[in-house]
């Protein structure tokens, strides 16, 4: 088993300024904005003259005297509520919301890439010129507003596309939209995760590789409680129930649960003895793109059998 740390670096649609103090400054497309990251535990590097620039400031709330990322965006005259950048060969809508996101985590750049040569690999395998008919079946679960989805579905997967919140997989379709992917196999459900596995296990629907992207805390369409340290591991069960006989890969990502990449790696030492393949784990980062400074932005686990 190997262990790895995917790099994010800056490109023509997307790159990270600086970050330190707290904070992170990173440019989507022609806009800068400046927001918390409680892994930026250095000093910042660039003056105070370039964080001054930022078009938009996501500004902090103080609760209970503890600091969270709960606030409001603080946007200069001119900066469009939306704005499209080109990022990982996808084509993506750019739009600062509640709790300081923006519908893209640029780190997972390096996954998508992942995602896409490993079906591609199985579609035209090694030493064989084009490629085969065979159709690959993906499932992502918590897909928010699609990346992987789209990456999947550009290699020429089946996608079925699982969220809980109605405006990410509006989100996710308009990404779509503009990435040239409308008219691929994608199906958009809003449901539970848990819950819609539930389903998929009893119809005996079965899916040749799964990607999720659990949080800590959330909630599905009617309520449903989703917490990661109870639901985790029964979900985990669930989704080996619909895997095909001869899977392709299961990717789990994860952000602010606290939990070590090896804690995956204990989680996917069960594929690899019902289906063989490889696990790599490791840490999702993105390079700042003077100093090369890398700032950790998650962990993932991935299994396959290429």
């Amino acid at each position: 088993m190997n262990t790895k740390i995917l790099i994010t670096k800056p490109s023509a649609g997307y790159s990270l300024i600086d970050s330190g103090q707290g904070d992170k400054l990173e440019r989507f497309g022609v806009y800068t904005l400046a927001r918390p990251d409680p892994q930026a535990l250095w000093l910042k590097s660039a003056p105070n003259e370039t964080w001054q620039k930022a078009q938009g400031v996501f500004a902090r709330e103080t609760i209970k005297g503890d600091k969270a990322a709960v606030g409001s965006w603080k946007m200069k005259a001119g900066v469009p509520e939306r704005w499209q950048i080109s990022i990982g060969g996808l084509q993506m809508w750019v739009k600062p919301s509640t709790f300081k996101h923006v519908g893209i985590f640029p780190e997972q750049v390096g996954n998508w890439d992942w995602i896409r040569d490993t079906i591609n690999n199985r579609k035209a395998p090694a030493g064989q010129s084009g490629q085969t008919t065979e159709k690959i079946s993906v499932l992502n679960l918590f897909g928010y507003t699609g990346g992987a989805t789209l990456a999947a579905a550009s290699a020429g997967a089946e996608v079925c596309h699982v969220d809980g919140s109605k405006t990410a997989i509006s989100w996710a379709k308009d990404n779509a939209e503009i990435s040239g992917l409308g008219g691929k196999p994608i199906r958009w459900i809003l449901d539970d995760a848990v819950v819609f596995v539930k389903r998929e296990v009893k119809r005996g629907k079965k899916y040749d590789g799964i990607i999720m992207d659990p949080p800590a805390f959330g909630r599905g369409p009617e309520g449903e409680v989703w917490k990661i340290e109870e639901h985790f591991l029964h979900l985990i069960d669930l989704c080996k129930q619909i895997l095909t006989e001869k899977p392709l890969f299961f990717l789990i990502n994860g952000y602010a649960a606290g939990y070590s990449a090896l804690a995956y790696k204990n989680v996917m030492k069960d594929f690899t003895r019902n289906w063989g393949g490889e696990v790599e784990v490791g840490e999702l980062t993105i390079e700042e793109e003077k100093t090369g400074r890398l700032l950790p932005a998650g962990i993932f686990g991935r299994w396959s059998t290429k």
